[in-house]
């Protein structure tokens, strides 16, 4: 193992270790973990080995394979299918956000995170038919036996963020057992930022199960002839509550990408 400066490079592994990508989690009053993949020289880089291989509830961050899932099992058309508001939701588990609480397209529900509406789709989905995707895709754990529906944001189920990015890889590369038109559906649904310079595809999480903030940010920067994966996630002890714990998950990986020249 070479070291160079703050960097620690694994020549056998094609891995680069940032320790130094601790302080932007300081800044914000979080642990924290981002591995991130540079798809044409294939080479990770990871802010530790430890905790970018723990693996933790995945959040909202569910809903791209969830949604492949419903699609592959037919429960949704396409993107713009209608969930229909069941009347009520559980705001101590969600929060209070009445601009979501209403009729919402699967696009919608994916861009605003209108958790209830995935868990709707969820009461169509039999568990054996979860637990066979997440074996075939390799996410995670595939962990079901939390008891309750929304068993993304609770219970045992558990993702890294290396797992995460292993995950958006074979997505990108259609190695996942859905089809092509449904991956691409996703993919388009997805891209949360596009300029002349690059696009991302991406989406957020954000759970409080155990008082514990998890937070997410995974998906994948494209720009000219080259990809980069990433996946960032954040935790810190609810005592600590801090309001921006939201904007703290896109505001350290962009300051990493900005690091690595990324962005």
């Amino acid at each position: 193992m070479l070291a160079i400066g703050p960097l620690l490079f694994c020549q056998s592994k094609q891995t680069i270790i940032r320790p130094d990508f601790k302080k932007y989690f300081d800044g914000c009053g979080v642990e924290g973990a981002i591995a991130i993949y540079d798809y044409k020289k294939q080479q990770w880089i990871l802010s530790d080995t430890i905790n970018t291989s723990q693996q933790t509830l995945p959040a909202s961050t569910f809903k791209i394979i969830n949604m492949l899932i419903a699609l592959e099992a037919e429960i949704i058309s396409d993107e713009n299918y209608t969930v229909k508001w069941p009347g009520k939701t559980d705001t101590a588990k969600y929060g209070y956000r009445p601009d979501i609480y209403h009729d919402i397209s699967v696009k919608n529900a994916f861009e605003v995170s209108a958790g209830w509406a995935f868990v709707e789709l969820a009461k169509k989905i039999d568990k054996s038919v979860y637990k066979r995707y997440l074996t075939q895709c390799g996410y995670g754990n595939a962990e079901l036996s939390e008891p309750g529906i929304d068993f993304w944001n609770f219970g045992p189920l558990g993702i890294s963020p290396i797992g995460q990015v292993e995950f958006l890889k074979k997505f990108y590369d259609g190695k996942l057992p859905f089809s092509k038109r449904n991956l691409d559906i996703v993919k388009r649904v997805m891209i949360t930022e596009h300029s002349q310079n690059y696009t991302i595809r991406s989406k957020t999480g954000w759970t409080m199960a155990d008082q514990i903030n998890t937070g997410w940010w995974v998906g994948y920067l494209e720009k000219q002839n080259e990809i980069y994966f990433f996946a960032t996630r954040l935790l810190q002890n609810r005592k600590n509550n801090r309001p921006d714990f939201s904007e703290c998950r896109k505001k350290i990986t962009r300051s990493v990408m900005k690091d690595l020249k990324i962005m």
